[in-house]
């Protein structure tokens, strides 16, 4: 299974429209107040409906009130992205596709997260930080993520163009999710960055797949 491509805290329909040129297969759209990428309901509605279509667009929300998630789903988001404290019934009681994110410490809060949000559609592992919910560009041991769990998480936390094959080779996820690994500063995105990740990745898909090397190069 290829590894999918996700680039969070999108601020802006240039920056979108560009990751999903380069072969990104989702975005990410904050609605968390003290993320400096956040976005407002009306801003994230104005860049959904400039979307092309197969495009996965994650709604990323953070001990939110359930009515500012009902809020966020009718933006136009496909999936729920819970970054903060939530349980699984709060998860569960808007009756839509989510993610639940997990701040890794240690291996046994994968397992654990696995088996109590077993209604989610995938874990997302974060770096465990005390000053922030997500975002911090720390890296998490990825040795850690048990094998038969790697094609049920989107690694996030520390992912850089350059070290992103690195974690491809060890752990081969579902997903993998770079937010300030492709900024120029905080909320400010890199194009150059940006094509260079979905570079790597689509190049290591290509070599998954056994397609010749010649055609693992020159993407757009």
């Amino acid at each position: 299974m290829k590894t999918k491509i996700k680039i969070c805290g999108i601020t802006n329909i240039e920056d979108a429209l560009y990751a999903i040129d380069c072969g990104a297969d989702a975005i990410g759209l904050v609605f968390y107040a003290k993320s400096p990428r956040y976005i407002s309901l009306a801003h994230a509605k104005v860049i959904i409906q400039q979307l092309p279509p197969f495009v996965s667009v994650f709604g990323l929300c953070v001990n939110a009130d359930p009515n500012f998630v009902k809020q966020v789903i009718r933006t136009g988001v496909n999936i729920l992205q819970f970054h903060g404290d939530e349980s699984p019934s709060f998860c569960q009681q808007f009756g839509f596709p989510y993610v639940k994110a997990v701040r890794v410490e240690k291996k046994d809060d994968i397992e654990n997260a696995a088996n109590e949000y077993n209604e989610s559609r995938a874990l997302l592992l974060d770096s465990k930080s005390k000053h922030v919910y997500g975002g911090s560009g720390q890296m998490f041991d990825w040795s850690i993520i048990p094998q038969d769990l790697a094609k049920k998480v989107i690694v996030a936390g520390g992912l850089t163009p350059l070290n992103v094959t690195n974690l491809l080779e060890k752990v081969s996820p579902m997903g993998v999710d770079v937010s300030s690994g492709v900024e120029l500063q905080k909320a400010v995105k890199s194009k150059q960055k940006i094509k260079d990740f979905c570079h790597a990745v689509r190049k290591f898909n290509c070599r998954l797949t056994g397609a010749h090397p010649s055609n693992c190069v020159n993407f757009s």
